[in-house]
């Protein structure tokens, strides 16, 4: 049965984006990533990287795929970072049965019982709000992921003919259990590039999980606090965008996402061995925004190519289409890109 739970809000004067932030300094942008970050914290034991990667794809303005196996706390993380803004919340819980009108919205029929006149009324759907979590994405139909699409890349949903826009920021964080294969269908390469990274979340540490069994099993802990607004959001991410990048950190992004592409001159044995399809001009855009915004995580105002580096298995891993050599031999996108950055940064210092 489809599940779709949205957190109120006072309705706005206008469904069109928000307007333009005002600018934000860059060290008030710094604290703002540390607050949110200290608000996740709170919820979420462990799991520094996976929190700094989502981290870094909310100021970058992107949207984000967690995938990991069930228990590993992925709802609860999306959960606890949409508590910590002052901003309209919506969850879909994905099933086999759910159909695009249950994401975009629909239109109805009402009669006016006065006159006896009809008109067409829209109602929107759970699309309309700031963070989306889409549970379990890959358990309904590409028919229904697909309904996605437009509102991710355009922000905007197209229904009978007309475009309704939406509020900005817009987040899309989407969870996918990579084990169980029946009655899931996997996404479209459409759609996986539209997710800017692709977060992997594995097994705590031992004292890590130690910890979770002695915190969670007493009394409930408190929710998040709200710390950040969508207009400091959207101002964090319009400095992230203004950042400068030095010419050897943007021909270092370019560099890689060409390498990928087992056509390209420079591409190295890897990827022309176990890659049917590298990765597209997009990938390096977000390489480069993600680059930028793990700069200002770390307080620094331009970005290095060692961010570069950083950010390149989130960004790159699902973008690469593994061809059939690959998996005979057991090799996962992940070991293609640990190989393509290491035969890239050797090129690059060479």
């Amino acid at each position: 049965m489809t599940s779709v739970a949205e957190t109120p809000r006072a309705p706005a004067a206008s469904p069109a984006a928000s307007p333009t932030a005002p600018p934000l300094t860059f060290d008030a942008a710094a604290a703002l990533a540390r607050a949110l970050d200290e608000q996740i914290g709170a919820q979420i034991i462990g799991q520094h990287e996976v929190r700094r990667e989502i981290m870094a794809c909310v100021l970058a303005g992107g949207h984000c795929l967690l995938r990991g196996v069930p228990g590993l706390a992925k709802t609860l993380l999306i959960k606890s970072l949409a508590d910590a803004m002052h901003l309209r919340f919506s969850r879909i819980q994905f099933t086999p049965d759910l159909m695009p009108s249950d994401i975009v919205g629909t239109e109805v029929i009402e009669e006016d019982l006065a006159t006896g006149k009809r008109s067409v009324r829209f109602i929107p759907g759970p699309v309309f709000a700031n963070v989306i979590l889409a549970d379990e994405i890959n358990r309904t139909p590409p028919r229904t992921q697909s309904a996605l699409l437009e509102a991710m890349q355009e922000y905007q949903v197209t229904i009978g003919g007309v475009r309704h826009a939406l509020d900005r920021p817009l987040f899309v964080l989407a969870t996918e259990n990579p084990i169980e294969q029946e009655g899931t269908y996997p996404l479209p390469e459409a759609q996986l590039d539209r997710f800017m990274f692709n977060v992997v979340i594995s097994y705590p540490e031992l004292e890590e999980e130690r910890r979770v069994l002695a915190e969670t099993t007493g009394e409930a802990a408190a929710p998040a606090r709200p710390v950040a607004t969508g207009e400091q959001l959207e101002a964090a991410r319009a400095l992230v965008r203004a950042m400068p990048a030095a010419s050897n950190v943007v021909d270092y992004a370019l560099r890689l996402s060409r390498a990928s592409r087992p056509g390209d001159p420079a591409a190295p044995e890897v990827v022309r061995r176990f890659v049917r399809w590298g990765a597209g001009p997009r990938a390096g855009q977000s390489l480069l925004l993600g680059a930028k915004a793990w700069a200002l995580l770390d307080g620094r105002p331009a970005p290095e190519p060692a961010d570069v580096t950083r950010v390149a298995l989130p960004v790159l891993r699902h973008r690469l289409l593994v061809n059939f050599q690959a998996e005979a031999d057991g090799v996962t996108p992940d070991d293609v890109v640990r190989r393509l950055v290491a035969a890239v940064s050797s090129m690059v210092s060479a």
